[in-house]
């Protein structure tokens, strides 16, 4: 195992109990497991907790005590400090069988010349093609890349991308959009923790989080998520491919 990973896997089983669902450490502590397991200090000590929060693989010894049908996520809980968390499966790959819709490629000739497969190049597209209007049937307009403040019971959060938006009611929404591009993969801590960044700074407005991810053959695939009994769950995926307006027919 790597480094990082000897250290996390010290700190979970120094506290596991069977039949636990929560288990709380602070960063302090990954000092403690260093040197217990005779290993020099790590510099960036967040860069171990971070490192495996956003993955869904963990060490042997946790994934072994997680009962069917469950993960163990790691959420923050205020400065400096985390917990390991219980809770059920949230699938975020896109669905393979799902119908793809064909969308008129809007993206700026220049900005396609020099796009990359990354998020930022995925935030682009989806923002010129107007994807989170279509997806939701919100008319959206992007307020700011990279959104960062403080959750008081979390600590420093990041979003991608939030849009704001007006539906044909007159409710007016917050989206916090989460975008993950290449080998990445999307993970339910990162929707939650844009969930409660946009109900804190944008309390007036309902908060629709939206995921976006490349797929093979540059598909797109968006998901939306509602809460339902305090939990992140899928509420609609859908898959869209951008193509030059000339390559549709009148059949299309």
């Amino acid at each position: 195992m790597s480094r990082y990973a000897r250290i996390l896997e010290w700190i979970f089983l120094s506290k596991y109990r069977d039949g636990a669902t929560q288990i709380d450490f602070e960063r302090t502590e990954i000092e403690t497991a260093a040197d217990s397991l005779d290993m020099y200090r790590p510099k960036n000590l967040g860069d171990v907790v971070y490192s495996y929060r956003y993955r869904s693989t963990k060490p042997a010894a946790i994934t072994e005590r997680t009962p069917p049908g469950h993960e163990w996520i790691i959420r923050g809980i205020g400065k400096g400090r985390y917990r390991f968390a219980l809770v059920d499966i949230l699938p975020l790959e896109p669905t393979q069988s799902l119908l793809t819709t064909e969308v008129p490629d809007a993206t700026p000739g220049l900005v396609a010349m020099y796009a990359m497969s990354d998020e930022q190049a995925l935030l682009t597209k989806v923002r010129y093609n107007r994807l989170i209007d279509i997806f939701t049937g919100i008319v959206c307009y992007s307020l700011q890349n990279h959104l960062r403040s403080t959750v008081p019971w979390i600590g420093q959060v990041e979003t991608d991308e939030v849009y704001v938006g007006v539906d044909r009611t007159g409710c007016q929404y917050v989206i916090p959009v989460q975008a993950k591009g290449g080998k990445d993969s999307l993970h339910r801590v990162q929707i939650e923790q844009d969930y409660l960044l946009c109900t804190i700074k944008f309390p007036q407005l309902a908060c629709l989080p939206v995921a976006a991810q490349f797929m093979q053959d540059e598909v797109i695939a968006l998901f939306s998520f509602e809460v339902s009994n305090g939990h992140i769950e899928i509420a609609d995926e859908e898959h869209y491919k951008l193509a030059a307006p000339e390559d549709f027919s009148k059949d299309d």
